[in-house]
């Protein structure tokens, strides 16, 4: 990215997520495309680029799927004539922010794929370490590949074990042996539903039920959102297969010692919405406890605690609670601005970030303000904050992050930059202070972070460099288009 771009693109300094994945099987035969949109639409903070459904009719001739993807918003990618014209009973869908591959309608998901055992339609969240040494070995066997995700190279492994394997399932358990990352996947057969997450349960997965319906969902707001009542998340390694007789399970790939899982920690931070759960914790509660854990590990004396919207605010609610020291408003958010708006260019006064925010100036004029963010990446955003509360007239600006310093990539489907663009990388926490302008700045402890989670093991790779697994010896992300 253009540097003189970054400091005028708020996007530039925010992490993303790399997908939301939701599917339904209806054992009565009723339409799921509508209940699918409004779990994606529920799922949007997951992917902002594209967005797709697919469906199928179980009791219809095998083999055809209608499918309706695109780039943009669930809202600008499905009309309601787009919905209307997806026939079927059972489906999947996906909401993308692309980490690894270019953001093209061509890398949209769902992908449906046509082989000799009939059609799968499959949605992906997460990263593969090894997908390039799995699509090599597809490229010399004779595999044309349509996309440059590492879904795909998903897809075809599950499709080749499918030819030699007595179902569906047996061909994803098949697969999974050989892949490395990070994955939370959706897969709908002619006939079936699946569910598959990674050996470390990297990234959530849940399964939900309405009515005579089942559903498969990256988060449990997806549920609620649908009137479904959630039964229980897909278990790290697990392999959950759905079909008109009820659910059945394959825990051969589960980890024997589950202290090896690696939940990614920037789900409780971050990714998730405040009100889904995730492997039995409340998101909302483990910002809450972290915002306590910075009053009690980095108090400071001030007048006002405030949240940089919408993820700061339940760490700073928390923050309030812990130290006594009042809660507040101070920053106005535009809700129409999305990610993809059209930026500001360099040459103009206005800027991205106050586009999006805007200070409440009565809120904090003379006082002391103690500012609670999720992270700081580049430092850009956080700098430009800073100096928008000191314009409205805050005294002092006490800077605290519900997350340890970023010091390391990821490449588990978390868009953390290079090192060498990660601010607090090779600099001091009074360093990053200076740059960003606060009277003080304390970052989470990393200690603090399994306490979060309640004492969930987590990754904290990003944080410590030490990776649940060997990292590629080379930065993959968009490896394909190099």
């Amino acid at each position: 990215m253009d540097q003189n771009r970054m400091d005028f693109d708020i996007g530039a300094d925010k992490l993303r997520e790399e997908c939301g994945v939701f599917g339904m099987y209806d054992f009565d035969g009723n339409d799921v495309a509508r209940a699918i949109y409004y779990g994606l639409f529920a799922l949007q903070h997951r992917g902002q680029e594209s967005c797709g459904i697919a469906v199928s009719d179980t009791e219809g001739p095998k083999g055809r799927v209608a499918a309706h993807k695109g780039m943009g918003l669930c809202n600008e990618v499905f009309t309601p004539e787009a919905l209307e014209s997806l026939k079927g009973n059972i489906g999947v869908g996906h909401v993308r922010y692309s980490t690894a591959g270019s953001s093209t309608r061509e890398n949209a998901q769902p992908l449906v794929l046509n082989y000799v055992k009939g059609t799968l339609g499959l949605a992906h969240n997460g990263n593969l370490v090894n997908a390039p040494e799995l699509r090599h070995e597809l490229e010399y066997t004779g595999a044309i590949f349509q996309t440059t995700i590492d879904s795909e190279v998903i897809a075809y492994h599950i499709a080749r074990a499918r030819i030699h394997t007595p179902n569906v399932e047996s061909a994803v358990a098949a697969a999974m042996k050989k892949l490395k990352g990070a994955y939370s996947l959706v897969i709908m057969s002619p006939r079936k539903l699946i569910g598959a997450r990674d050996p470390m349960g990297f990234k959530p997965l849940c399964i939900g039920k309405r009515d005579n319906a089942y559903i498969l969902a990256s988060e449990t707001c997806a549920l609620e959102t649908i009137g479904a009542e959630f039964v229980r998340d897909v278990e790290p390694g697990e392999i959950v297969t759905i079909t008109a007789d009820g659910i059945s399970s394959d825990k051969e790939m589960c980890l024997a010692d589950p202290s090896g899982e690696a939940r990614c920690i920037f789900e409780y931070i971050y990714f998730a919405r405040p009100d889904s759960v995730f492997d039995g914790v409340s998101v909302y509660k483990a910002r809450i406890q972290a915002g306590r854990f910075l009053a009690v590990d980095s108090p400071v004396e001030a007048d006002l605690v405030v949240g940089v919207p919408e993820s700061g605010n339940a760490a700073a609610l928390g923050y309030a609670m812990e130290s006594g020291i009042p809660y507040g408003t101070a920053f106005v958010k535009n809700s129409y601005v999305g990610r993809t708006f059209i930026k500001p260019k360099q040459s103009s006064r206005e800027s991205a970030v106050r586009i999006k925010l805007n200070v409440l100036k009565e809120a904090v004029a003379g006082k002391r303000v103690i500012m609670i963010d999720d992270s700081i990446v580049r430092g850009t955003t956080s700098a430009l904050i800073v100096k928008m509360l000191r314009d409205a007239g805050a005294r002092e600006v006490h800077v605290r992050i519900s997350a340890p310093p970023f010091l390391h990539p990821c490449y588990f489907g978390t868009d953390i930059p290079s090192e060498d663009q990660l601010i607090a990388h090779g600099r001091t926490v009074d360093e990053v202070r200076e740059i960003i302008g606060a009277d003080t700045l304390s970052f989470l402890r990393q200690e603090r972070l399994s306490q979060m989670a309640s004492e969930r093991p987590v990754c904290t790779a990003c944080f410590t460099g030490n990776y649940p697994m060997e990292p590629p010896s080379q930065d993959i992300r968009g490896s394909y288009e190099k």
